[in-house]
């Protein structure tokens, strides 16, 4: 019985390796950054708004399996960039597994994303992943027009149609922090990922302490939708019957740092910790 537990186990970590691991965190991170799409349109006429991130930012995060490592993923802040006219914020994660894991299916991957000065819409987005299932995307944005066009590996598809503010998915994360989150409230946004347009939603909960190794955090909770992963998971790394859920929080301030992420998918349960600065 227990060794085909073990087996149960190790063929889902497989899959979810194999299929998109740096696809899961991202929807991980999807959790953390909905809101409320009004919010967003009026964003950048609120002058006296602080920008709660700036270029040199850098948050690190490690991934485990119980007391197994899983990986490693970097959210930075690079210095402002005019892309096809527009002032744009660069944004980049890049994510890796462990050595552990690296023996199962290795991963190194790097976004990039672009959104305008005011934080209002995505500007260009770009994703290379290094695997056995590479990939070389971009996402570019018709604002004119109101669409996006979806390139992997010098392949175009047919451009889909968007909505006004529409955000990619790594700078949803940024579109949030320059927001307000309120304790008991739901919070949507538009997202495309170059091939679906679709509109995600969120619970906000209420503030709770949370310890992440002997530093305890004043934190606001998060529980997505999990009805959208249908859409977002293509390839379904994840399926209705394994019963995903999670939980994020952030920190409960102007910053919004998300402190601790943590992810079920059937039998297996990940942790994503902040790591601090320690300087």
């Amino acid at each position: 019985m227990i060794l085909h537990d073990n087996n149960a186990i190790i063929l889902q970590i497989r899959k979810i390796f194999n299929k998109g691991f740096t696809k899961y965190i991202l929807f991980v991170l999807l959790s953390i950054i909905f809101l409320n799409f009004a919010i967003i349109s009026i964003a950048a006429k609120e002058p006296d708004k602080a920008i709660p991130f700036h270029p040199g930012e850098k948050l690190k995060y490690n991934g485990r399996w119980g007391i197994i490592p899983a990986g490693e993923l970097t959210l930075e802040v690079l210095p402002l960039e005019t892309i096809n006219g527009v002032e744009s914020y660069h944004f980049v994660m890049t994510t890796k597994t462990s050595k552990v894991v690296d023996l199962v299916y290795k991963i190194r991957e790097r976004q990039d994303s672009y959104v305008d000065s005011g934080m209002t819409h995505s500007v260009f987005y770009k994703k290379k992943t290094e695997s056995e299932h590479p990939r070389d995307e971009n996402i570019k944005f018709d604002w004119e027009n109101l669409k996006a066009t979806y390139t992997n590996f010098g392949e175009t598809r047919r451009p889909i149609n968007i909505s006004p503010g529409t955000v990619d998915p790594l700078s949803l994360f940024y579109v949030l922090r320059y927001q307000s989150l309120k304790e008991n409230s739901e919070i949507i946004i538009p997202m495309t990922d170059g091939n679906l347009n679709i509109e995600v939603r969120a619970m906000v909960g209420k503030r709770s302490k949370v310890e992440i190794g002997e530093k305890t955090y004043d934190t606001i909770e998060i529980t997505p939708n999990m009805r959208m992963l249908d859409k977002l998971d293509k390839d379904k790394v994840v399926k209705k019957s394994d019963n995903p859920q999670l939980k994020i929080w952030v920190t409960a301030d102007e910053k919004k740092i998300p402190i601790k992420i943590r992810t079920k998918v059937g039998i297996i349960t990940f942790d994503f910790d902040y790591v601090p600065d320690p300087s």
